[in-house]
């Protein structure tokens, strides 16, 4: 997993750049295969902003959330970003169970 932090209109420190490091490690339980998160911080005064866009294979999914401190923003989009790719999993799992039971004439 590829994680790349940038900030719009900020300089983002090297405190930040880890705890987003620390924080995304987590979304790598969803998948197996190459993937690259890319995050932009940024302010919109007073609220700070943090988006985030993950590009899988064959989808990308994009989330953003804003907080009252860069850190809390970050902690949202981690929970944003979790939540779709939980969505994303099941999607494809139903969708592979889905065809199965079609085959099999369950419905019959």
């Amino acid at each position: 997993m590829q994680i790349e932090t940038y900030g719009q209109q900020m300089d983002v420190t090297p405190a930040l750049r880890s705890y987003v490091e620390t924080r995304f490690e987590r979304l790598g339980r969803h998948f197996e295969g190459d993937c690259a998160i890319r995050v932009q911080l940024g302010l919109e005064k007073p609220a700070h902003k943090a988006e985030a866009t993950a590009i899988l294979a064959g989808r990308t999914l994009h989330a953003d959330a804003s907080g009252a401190d860069m850190y809390a923003a970050i902690d949202l989009l981690v929970d944003k970003l979790d939540r779709l790719l939980v969505k994303h999993k099941e999607k494809q799992v139903d969708h592979r169970r889905g065809e199965g039971l079609a085959k099999s004439n369950a419905f019959d």
